[in-house]
């Protein structure tokens, strides 16, 4: 028999499963030669976050070879003071040896400035000049702002009027901005236009750290990367889609902020949008920022608008009362430092939305977040449909529930499937039995936290973690009506639920909550 009329006995399965266990993934390859200026280079989050993530990434081997990190605050520090504070902050908040801390230290300058202040840019482009030349960084500039969100415009439009935002033929500058983007879709539309002065859309990186989680990035290869799941994600297999985070902090110090914020600008706005997109959209036509992002807004579009008359039986205010995390007493919201004794601000909300699609019409999706609930925890929970007709009905004992997959996202990284099976014995008894898988246990590659991933993503140029003004702006379009209704409603009190810390949440919601569990 000639090879052309030889039948081909090959199993496709197997041919293409002979080489998985040995597969390696590569890892990114160095980013081009830059400075990194950190805005608010004094402040909590440079030193609890920003610098332990680069120093992650230098042990790592993922920074440029040629890179600077200038440290710009108003604080009056030099150059010594500055690396000092950050060694200080990666002792506290990182793990590991510190042994090279050295060689990323002499990568570190200081920058004194007034956010406000022209004078003081016109100094930092000819100290950030003068960097170049000494280390062949090439002009490419990233200025990251770990600042309180009223001066980002400010330090967009001044770095704009010096030409720190100018690219030429070959370099690049970008400039990163942490949430809240704006707190309504009037002050976010104003925040982008003045940003627009000196930045053009390719320039801006919007972040939210929830979508540089590991397992958040994994709910896309779970959906589209796998042909079991994908033909039941839709309204005829799924009741319902929650997504949850609980954390069993307070306010902590940030009362200013939350006192101005509540949990829905802190949370709903920005993470727990984009849990929902994730959870939901349809698949994109290729893995590519835009294309990802082109989803996103088409889900955000097809958002059921809130009707106002009947808004309550869609939404669920609380606010913590005192109680204990832990075995530990806590105080209530209302007597934590900075925060008014009568404060009517939520520290948790759950609403039940709907997307007007022909994949999700009439299927509840739950959105909840609050402080001080037992513990930390952040996960999706997508609750299938009863099967159709039992054949088990005459003889089956014991609760035949529902199937379960259980997305968890923080702490712990897995997935969970529950699914019905028979009991060991004679007699026909039905049990849910979980099946788990821990992407922490079976980590082969390098673990790079929210941070240090938002970095490397930023110095590559690749946007698909950040957000988009207009989905910025449809998010805060939806949320419109909830917000004027906390603000604005005269007897708010008689709907913000008081739960005692420790507790899953307020009674009504009490419920939902501890069926994430």
């Amino acid at each position: 028999m000639t090879d052309e009329l030889r039948p081909d006995l090959t199993h496709p399965v197997l041919e293409a499963e002979k080489g998985h266990p040995s597969t390696p993934c590569p890892e990114t390859g160095r980013p081009a030669s830059c400075t990194l200026v950190i805005f608010g280079a004094s402040g909590d989050l440079t030193a609890r976050k920003l610098i332990p993530a680069l120093f992650h990434l230098f042990c790592n081997g993922s920074l440029p070879q040629k890179m600077n990190i200038v440290g710009v605050a108003r604080s009056k520090m030099t150059t010594e003071d500055f690396r000092a504070h950050a060694r200080e902050g990666l002792e506290e908040h990182a793990s590991g040896d510190l042994f090279r801390w050295p060689e990323l230290a002499a990568r570190l300058f200081y920058h004194p400035l007034e956010y406000g202040r022209l004078s003081d840019y016109l100094a930092l482009e000819r100290t950030l000049r003068e960097l170049d030349e000494k280390s062949g960084t090439e002009g490419n500039r990233i200025f990251y702002l770990a600042t309180p969100p009223s001066v980002y415009a400010v330090v967009a439009e001044q770095l704009g009027a010096v030409g720190l935002a100018e690219e030429t033929e070959g370099s690049f500058s970008r400039i990163v901005v942490e949430k809240p983007f704006g707190r309504d879709l009037a002050s976010a539309r104003e925040l982008d236009a003045r940003m627009h002065t000196a930045f053009a859309e390719h320039q801006i990186f919007r972040i939210d750290h929830y979508l540089a989680k590991e397992m958040v990035q994994n709910i896309l290869m779970f959906r589209f990367a796998n042909s079991v799941f994908e033909p039941l994600w839709n309204r005829r297999y799924i009741a319902s889609i929650t997504c949850a985070s609980a954390e069993s902090l307070g306010v902590g110090h940030r009362a200013g902020y939350y006192e101005q914020a509540g949990v829905l600008r802190d949370m709903f706005q920005n993470h727990m949008m984009q849990l929902l997109a994730l959870s939901a959209i349809e698949p994109p036509s290729l893995f590519a920022a835009n294309r990802v992002r082109d989803e996103k807004v088409k889900l955000y579009r097809s958002l059921r608008p809130f009707d106002g008359n009947t808004l309550w039986k869609d939404l669920s205010l609380g606010q913590y009362a005192s109680g204990k995390i832990s075995g530990r007493a806590v105080p209530a919201y209302r007597q934590e430092r900075g925060i008014a004794p009568d404060s009517m601000i939520p520290t948790f909300a759950m609403i039940r939305a709907y997307v007007d699609n022909w994949r999700w019409q009439g299927v509840p999706f739950y959105i909840m977040s609050g402080k001080r609930l037992p513990k930390k925890l952040t996960r999706i929970v997508i609750q299938f449909r009863d099967v159709p007709h039992s054949m088990f009905r005459n003889v089956e004992q014991g609760e035949m529930v529902p199937n379960r997959l259980v997305l968890d996202l923080a702490p712990d990284n897995g997935i969970s499937l529950r699914f019905q099976a028979k009991m060991p014995g004679s007699k026909l008894c039905f049990r849910p039995v979980v099946m788990h898988y821990s992407f922490d246990e079976d980590a082969d590659g390098v673990l790079l936290d929210a941070y240090a991933k938002v970095f490397l993503d930023c110095m590559l140029g690749d946007q698909l973690l950040f957000w988009r003004q207009d989905s910025v702006e449809l998010c805060w379009g939806w949320l419109t009506p909830i917000l004027e209704l906390c603000e604005e409603c005269t007897d708010l009190q008689k709907h913000l639920e008081m739960y005692p810390a420790g507790s899953w949440g307020p009674e009504s919601c009490r419920e939902y909550m501890e069926c994430l569990l």
